[in-house]
Order: structure tokens, then C-alpha cells, then sequence
């Protein structure tokens, strides 16, 4: 009983110290709580997956009802900026200097074929960007297909006879805007940035000033000094969480379709995942510069490519899938996305939650391992 009560009042006096630091660190709480609103803001209102202005160069060799019938309905949609070219050569040099994204070539006899019912239409899109050319790509087709069926109405014919008509529906992400999966996939990225900056420096710091041995020759454990050094910066990280659901949901509308019980306890395990790996790294660490570029390299720049926030981790090569396993990032990624989007999968949560809890033992031994080392 008397150990316990030691235990308290030792972890109750470093952590009023290293409140007293953290408010006297005014870097550190810029990094903690403007940094996450600068970054949600930019990345969410700055970064989009969607094609809104897809630039379409169309070839027209002989203006006929039916080719200005095809340009009236590729320039229906708001998706698409249309421009007309007299010759293919012209087309092709524009989408060489970049003012085009694609060419639609239609070809001389177009009026004859589309009297006969079969129409060949050449489409070539820019290859810089796969995913603005597969956007494109949809919207063209579409756009075709609509005035294909216009026109078939307007000459009373029917344009359905060998063709299957295909009714797509979206799930979970019906809108199929891709903020309702990048500001998720956010949350992940600046709680990764957040946590392992914040506390990766730390114990490098006391280090540099000399100040981590003196704490050394008091009665305090490890442990005591990692839970000390994490309780001011949980709750700077929670603040940080709430503030990400606030714009998540009145910013950016992203529905939250499962449980705040769910999506809070979720974050709040990988945010001591992420506060944890800062502190080991801090430990293990020489430098308060080692230690950033350590946090880099480890946390936030693995998060990014390989949990499956820009790539879907499926297609990569096996050792790729692999390592991405590994990441604690990965396991958030996925259920973060569905907690938002799928609603509650309580399958998922606790078998993510469990893998989540078992990083947190782990770099809670490997934290307190790197203070036990110093001592010796």
C-alpha cells in the first residue's frame, strides 16, 4: 500500500512538472494544437481525388447535326470543358502543351455510321495522370452514351436492342466524393504527425540539457516518467481529436455513421500508439535532430504511403503488403474508415482495438527499456 501511495504522489508531481513545461513550450503547443487545424483544413479543402474540370479537345473534320449533337452532350455535363479542333493535329499539339486532357476524334463519316447504328469514336486521354485519365475516362463514356441515347429518341429508334443497361449504386460512399475518404484517412495522418513529434522529443531534449540525469538520481521509475510524459500530451491529442470530428462534420459533412463511443476509443488507443512510438524513439535517440528525422522516416512517412491512405495496399508486391501490416497505421486506417463511413463493425473494433492494445504494450516496455538503459 505504501509503494502505491509513493507510486501516485512521485507520477502526480512529474506530471504537474511536465504540465508546467508543456505550457511554457510554446512551440510545443503550436505543433499540438494549430499545426492539426492547418493541416485538416489544407489537406481536406486542398487535397481531392475528384476530376471537376476535365478539359476534352473534340476533332470535328465535318460539322453535321449528329457531331454537334455528340459536343451538346459532352458539354451537358459539368465535369467536362469542351473545345472543338478542326484537325486531329491540332488536337494532338494542344494536348502536348498541356491545355487538354483528352481528344475525342470523331470521324469523317460519323453522320453515315451513325445512321447505320454503329459508331466508332477514337478516345485518347493524357497518361501523366492515371487517375485524372480512369476519371475522365467514366465521365466521357457517360457523356457519349447519354447523347447516343438522346439522339436514338429523337429518331424514334431503339438504341437498347443488344446493349445492357447497367444501374450502378455506390455504397457507403454514395456521393462518391473523395473528401468522405481522404478526411478519415486525415485523422490517421496528423494524429501520427502530432503524437510522434510531440513526445519524440522530449526525452531527447532533457537529454541535451542535461537535465534527464538529474531526474535519474530522484526515486522515479521508468514507468513513471513515461506515463508522466504522456498524460499532458493525451490530452492535448484528444483536443486535437475532437477538433478533426468537428470539421470532419461541419466542414467537410463526412458522415459519422458509426458510435462517438466507437471513433473516440479508436483514436484514442492509436493516439497512445503514436505518443508511445514517439517516446521510445526520444529514448533511444542522441539528439533532439536524430530523434525528428527518426520520427519521420518511422511514423509519419510510412502512414502516409503505406497504410492505404494514397494506395490501396492490395495491389502492392507481397513484402510491401507485409511490412504495411506491420504499421499500427494500417490497422487505424481501416477501421477508421469504416467507423465513419460502414457504421459500427464491432467485429472490426475489437480485432483492430486488440492489435492497437498490443503496440501499446509493446512500446510501453521498449520506452521504459530505453530510460532502464540510461540508468546503468
Amino acid at each position: 500500500m505504501r509503494d502505491l501511495t509513493l507510486f501516485w504522489r512521485r507520477l502526480g508531481a512529474l506530471t504537474a512538472k511536465e504540465g508546467h513545461q508543456l505550457l511554457r513550450d510554446k512551440s510545443s503547443l503550436m505543433i499540438g494544437l494549430i499545426l492539426p487545424i492547418i493541416l485538416i483544413l489544407l489537406f481536406g479543402y486542398g487535397l481531392s481525388f475528384d476530376l471537376s474540370h476535365g478539359r476534352v479537345g473534340v476533332v470535328v473534320q465535318h460539322q453535321t447535326p449528329q457531331s454537334q449533337q455528340l459536343i451538346t452532350g459532352l458539354k451537358g455535363t459539368t465535369y467536362l470543358e469542351v473545345s472543338q479542333y478542326p484537325s486531329f493535329y491540332q488536337a494532338e499539339q494542344a494536348m502536348g502543351r498541356a491545355e487538354i486532357d483528352a481528344i475525342v476524334n470523331l470521324p469523317s463519316d460519323f453522320a453515315q455510321q451513325n445512321s447505320q447504328g454503329t459508331t466508332t469514336v477514337q478516345v485518347i486521354l493524357n497518361g501523366r495522370s492515371t487517375t485524372i485519365a480512369s476519371a475522365l475516362q467514366g465521365y466521357i463514356s457517360g457523356a457519349l452514351n447519354t447523347a447516343q441515347s438522346i439522339q436514338a429518341d429523337r429518331q424514334q429508334t431503339s438504341s437498347s436492342i443488344g446493349m445492357v443497361i447497367i444501374e450502378q449504386r455506390m455504397w457507403f460512399n454514395e456521393s462518391s466524393n473523395s473528401t468522405w475518404f481522404i478526411v478519415p484517412g486525415l485523422i490517421v495522418l496528423i494524429l501520427t504527425l502530432i503524437g510522434a513529434f510531440l513526445t519524440g522529443l522530449l526525452i531527447a531534449r532533457e537529454r541535451e540539457r542535461g537535465t534527464l540525469e538529474a531526474l535519474f538520481v530522484t526515486p522515479v521509475r521508468p514507468l513513471e516518467i513515461v506515463l508522466a510524459k504522456l498524460i499532458p500530451y493525451i490530452v492535448i491529442g484528444m483536443i486535437d481529436i475532437v477538433m478533426c470530428l468537428i470539421a470532419a462534420h461541419f466542414l467537410f459533412h463526412v458522415p459519422m455513421r458509426a458510435s462517438l463511443f466507437a471513433i473516440l476509443s479508436a483514436s484514442f488507443f492509436y493516439l497512445m500508439v503514436s505518443l508511445l512510438l514517439g517516446l521510445t524513439i526520444s529514448g533511444f535517440a542522441q539528439s533532439q535532430f536524430q530523434a525528428s528525422q527518426m520520427a519521420l522516416l518511422v511514423s509519419f512517412m510510412p502512414a502516409m504511403m503505406l497504410s492505404g491512405f494514397v494506395f490501396d495496399t492490395r495491389n502492392l508486391p507481397a513484402i510491401v503488403q507485409i511490412i504495411s501490416q506491420i504499421l499500427p497505421a494500417t490497422h487505424f486506417m481501416t477501421l477508421i474508415k469504416t467507423l465513419f463511413l460502414g457504421g459500427d463493425d464491432w467485429k472490426l473494433w475489437f480485432k483492430e482495438c486488440a492489435i492497437l492494445m498490443l503496440y501499446i504494450v509493446i512500446f510501453t516496455i521498449a520506452s521504459c527499456l530505453s530510460l532502464k538503459k540510461r540508468l546503468r
